[in-house]
């Protein structure tokens, strides 16, 4: 086997094969629960998990974050409480609660 093979590590979109070791870090993704790794972002601990960060406001399309650099407005997520975050510059903290899709509001 190529010692350099690609080891998957989870189910979604990015595989880890480096830093395994760092400390865990429980939040919940769309209610459900899921551990990332300190120092990791919120764009990171969705996509080790997920093949897509959420999908598009307008067309439904599925996206996974654009520039991963915080200049493309392409990653918004939101907490529970309703604040934004642009995932892909947001560090991941114990108990984060992030919802990928926007809260419906009243009919």
């Amino acid at each position: 086997m190529n010692p350099h093979a690609l080891k998957k590590t989870g189910p979604g979109l990015l595989h880890r094969v480096t830093e395994l070791a760092r400390e865990p870090v429980p939040l919940h993704i769309d209610g459900q629960p899921c551990t990332a790794l300190a120092g990791d972002t919120v764009l990171t601990a969705l996509l080790t998990q997920r093949t897509l960060l959420r999908q598009s406001d307008f067309s439904l399309e599925p996206r996974a974050g654009f520039c991963l650099m915080g200049a493309c407005q392409d990653c918004w997520v939101s907490t529970e409480d309703g604040q934004r975050l642009r995932a892909c510059a947001t560090p991941v903290s114990p108990g984060l609660r992030v919802l990928t899709r926007r809260p419906q509001g009243p009919a």
